[in-house]
């Protein structure tokens, strides 16, 4: 073979692609293009290895076009206006161009808006292909162009239908137990290029008995789990462990925190969020939780990694089983948005200090009451501008502590209502 397995199997139609059903099959959107013989640009977005070109490739097969495939990687504007140049020759011939763009995310703006005007004047069929989320890097002048199609990650049931494709095409048994076969499916986390590069290594190795799952995993290395450091995966991960958290579902937080930690996240960036979850979804329900974030995160920094990490799982079972109470961080919103909208009111007279003669007279720090010393610890003076109605930002919920912050904030409360 002078090319990979993945490349010699690439399905020549979208009937023999494997997964995809809610794109490809009978009620499938790219199914029904293809069946109308009238394709549409479309923006493929979806994990490594779901068969994004491989859809790309079948679509122009089936419909017979011309396939003009380029990588936003390597391709410029240039490169760009080339291939339009060719697709202008097809067309006066009564040929038809399928322009397939790998990795359109990487394009700038400038060259997404090089695209335009062929795609308005039919010059090309587009097809991007992009594993991060489009809304967040592609410009909303080629979105509008293009249907948006999302492909998921290839299912363990995808992939063992691909090993046995594979073991077909080569026309050998792999040296696998039935169970080594499901626990590769399972090794490539829905990656079918991964598979089929992992089989054609097995297909060329001479083994003295079939492997299992056991010396599977010590003959080759486990697909890395899907995540990078800044891009959607990222951000999924982190989601998922906050929405986890606010649920208080612990199990389901110390997942997707194992999740992150297995991919490679830093867990100093997994700490500081939970740091600010502390603060913000748990906040005077349990003070403790702030606490014992920041001990948890000190811990880490001293420690390292893995003696630290238990610190890390002891801080999110805690966040995960403590009360919840959003009070202090509407507050704050809310106090910052009053503060905006008031502008530059002075504060009332009672409660400004009076350092010299001139500010006495001026009623600096009259009628002051000194708080501790009455007899219920609190005057009930306003500390309000006086031109001013007092707001009300801080509502303390009956959870945690500040169930008993509620009743300390009732009773100061009772003495200005009188």
């Amino acid at each position: 073979m002078t090319r990979p397995l993945a490349d010699l199997m690439r399905p020549k139609t979208i009937d023999d692609i494997v997964g995809q059903t809610d794109l490809l099959g009978e009620n499938g959107i790219i199914h029904r293009m293809v069946e109308s013989g009238n394709l549409s640009n479309l923006l493929l977005w979806g994990p490594p290895g779901c068969g994004k070109t491989t859809i790309a490739r079948a679509l122009a097969n089936s419909i017979d076009m011309d396939f003009v495939p380029m990588s936003a990687v390597f391709s410029g504007t240039a490169d760009i206006k080339k291939a339009m140049d060719g697709a202008r020759m097809n067309r006066e011939i009564g040929r038809n161009t399928l322009l397939f763009i790998d990795e359109i995310h990487r394009f700038n703006k400038t060259q997404q808006d090089t695209l335009l005007p062929y795609l308005e004047d039919g010059t090309v069929v587009f097809i991007g292909a992009t594993t991060e989320n489009p809304s967040f890097n592609l410009n909303n002048a080629l979105l509008s162009r293009c249907h948006i199609c999302v492909l998921k990650p290839l299912s363990t049931e995808d992939l063992l239908t691909l090993i046995n494709r594979a073991e077909k095409f080569l026309d050998t048994k792999l040296p696998l137990t039935n169970e080594a076969k499901i626990h590769l499916a399972q090794m490539a986390d829905g990656d079918a290029r991964f598979l089929l590069n992992t089989v054609e290594y097995i297909s060329g190795v001479k083994f003295k008995k079939d492997l299992t799952p056991e010396t599977l995993d010590k003959t080759i290395q486990k697909r890395a789990p899907m995540s990078d450091k800044s891009g959607d995966e990222h951000y999924n991960l982190i989601s998922a462990v906050h929405k986890s958290l606010r649920a208080s579902d612990t199990d389901a937080a110390l997942y997707w925190v194992a999740r992150m930690i297995t991919s490679g996240q830093d867990p100093r960036y997994i700490l500081r969020r939970l740091t600010r979850f502390a603060m913000e979804d748990i906040g005077l329900a349990d003070p403790n939780a702030m606490q014992i974030a920041l001990s948890a995160w000190q811990i880490y920094e001293r420690m390292g990694s893995p003696e630290g990490d238990i610190a890390l799982t002891e801080l999110v079972i805690y966040l995960a089983t403590a009360p919840k109470s959003i009070s202090a961080y509407k507050a704050q919103m809310a106090s910052y948005r009053v503060a905006r909208d008031t502008g530059s009111l002075m504060p009332p007279k009672n409660i400004l200090n009076a350092p010299t003669k001139m500010m006495k007279n001026l009623g600096y720090s009259d009628g002051y009451i000194y708080d501790p010393e009455t007899e219920s610890g609190c005057s009930g003076q306003n500390c309000f501008p006086d031109d001013m109605k007092r707001v009300s930002f801080y509502k303390p919920v009956e959870r945690g502590f500040e169930r008993e912050i509620k009743k300390r904030f009732d009773y100061w409360n009772s003495f200005r209502k009188n």
